[in-house]
């Protein structure tokens, strides 16, 4: 997502930057553009007419046009004024009252509900909390049976039941969330294919039995401003206290994310961001401002880091690094671990600079690589993997052959291990290589 507009934007500040003075005509010129590319990124154009008079407002004042880096004073403005678009800073949970809290979410059908209320529950879970799934959906077969092999995923317990009636059957889940000794309810409701009356009489009904601390509309990222509009009738029926979006790794233009806050003034609490179960994240509208801008989303990538390398391995990967006794074993162990922060591209999106380098063509991201990687490496014996330089001509026929790879593939790994090897032993003795500040 934003790639189209962070290609657009980038193109626009490029010329700015590149200006040595800037007039108030030169300003006018590059916010058309800015304009067009929201325009184009599905944007609600309400929305783009007033971001574009407030960053107009700030851009033709002094401090711009008397700035010794007036093109820079422009793009912080516009980050600023993104950044407020989307509601500052990230909203969290309201959980209030007593326990269990309920949460409840609402949403057409299709949009995602269903994995989205267990891709809640495992971001509660790892939080320290205890959550509690049920099914609030006897229209549909299959929905009960989907959330319970998704429940058992994350040995999360569910409310198992052959009820026919929505408001029952969140009532008595309820009850049994606080027999089981969760604190949070996640109520999956029904959905269908257009809002209507029945729907939402149902829903508010169940509102009104089970007084739900939030209730998150879950959105398809991908239907731009449809989904704005849906987020509008939501809200009028249940008001809504904040929106999920979906498939915000997908092919969508970004317009929802951008307008939601300002068309509906409630925020976006959460993205989905891939098909797996653990591809849930808050959403912190300054980290998309900044990726939108093509600075990248640092922040984010340290965190996903964190969840993955315990302080313990950064100190001992450090240590054998200084000692000069970092091996193949621990460059695969790393790349597993880097496969499982999420796809390569989107890795590489989060770091500054990088987005620019991917839209020159100059970034080859393969996916097959790595895994032709992990093959070579998993073919070596534990001596050849802690000790590369004894492997020579026929080891690496044998080690070609056993990972269905040539023995050009082999050379070309050893190689790239070795420069990246003396790189780091370089980064360490400078003491530039200092990991454990990175995640601080």
């Amino acid at each position: 997502m934003f790639e189209s507009l962070t290609e657009k934007l980038s193109k626009v500040f490029r010329k700015i930057k590149g200006r040595g003075v800037l007039t108030e005509e030169n300003i006018k010129e590059a916010l058309k553009e800015v304009r067009i590319a929201l325009l184009e990124a599905d944007v609600n154009y309400r929305v783009v007419k007033k971001f574009i008079e407030d960053v107009k407002k700030r851009a033709i004042g002094q401090e711009v046009l008397e700035s010794l880096t007036p093109g820079q004073q422009v793009i912080k403005i516009v980050y600023e004024e993104l950044k407020r678009l989307m509601g500052e800073t990230a909203t969290e949970l309201n959980l209030r009252g007593n326990p269990p809290y309920v949460i409840m979410l609402v949403g057409l059908q299709g949009s995602g509900k269903t994995t989205t209320a267990a891709k809640l529950a495992l971001f509660l879970k790892k939080k320290g909390r205890n959550p509690y799934l049920v099914s609030a959906d006897p229209y549909r077969p299959a929905a009960l049976e989907q959330l319970k092999k998704l429940a058992s995923q994350i040995n999360v317990p569910i409310y198992d039941h052959q009820q026919k009636d929505a408001e029952k059957i969140c009532i008595n889940a309820k009850k049994e969330a606080l027999k089981n000794g969760s604190d949070i309810l996640i109520v999956d409701t029904a959905g269908r294919l257009h809002i209507d009356r029945e729907l939402m009489d149902e829903l508010v009904k169940i509102k009104e039995s089970i007084e739900p601390c939030e209730i998150l509309l879950v959105a398809d990222a991908m239907t731009g401003q449809d989904a704005v509009n849906i987020a509008k009738e939501f809200n009028e029926a249940l008001e809504i206290t904040g929106v999920i979006l979906t498939k915000m790794e997908g092919d969508a233009r970004g317009g929802a994310a951008l307008s939601i806050k300002a068309t509906v003034g409630k925020p976006i609490k959460f993205i989905g961001t891939g098909e797996k179960i653990d591809a849930l994240e808050v959403f912190h509208p300054d980290r998309i401002a900044s990726k939108i801008l093509g600075m990248g989303d640092i922040l984010t990538l340290i965190e996903k880091a964190q969840e993955q390398i315990s302080q313990d391995e950064i100190q001992r990967i450090q240590k054998k690094i200084k000692e000069k006794e970092f091996d193949l074993e621990d460059f695969l162990y790393h790349l597993k671990l880097i496969r499982k922060l999420g796809p390569l591209d989107q890795l590489i999106s989060m770091i500054p600079g990088m987005e620019h380098l991917k839209h020159m063509k100059k970034l080859q991201i393969d996916e097959k690589e790595l895994v032709k990687i992990e093959a070579i490496i998993n073919s070596m014996t534990k001596e050849e993997r802690r000790n590369y330089k004894i492997i020579k001509g026929s080891r690496k026929r044998r080690i070609a052959k056993g990972s269905g790879t040539t023995v050009q593939d082999v050379n070309r790994l050893l190689k790239n291990f070795d420069r990246m090897k003396k790189m780091l032993e370089q980064l360490s003795k400078k003491g530039l290589a200092d990991f454990d500040s990175i995640f601080k």
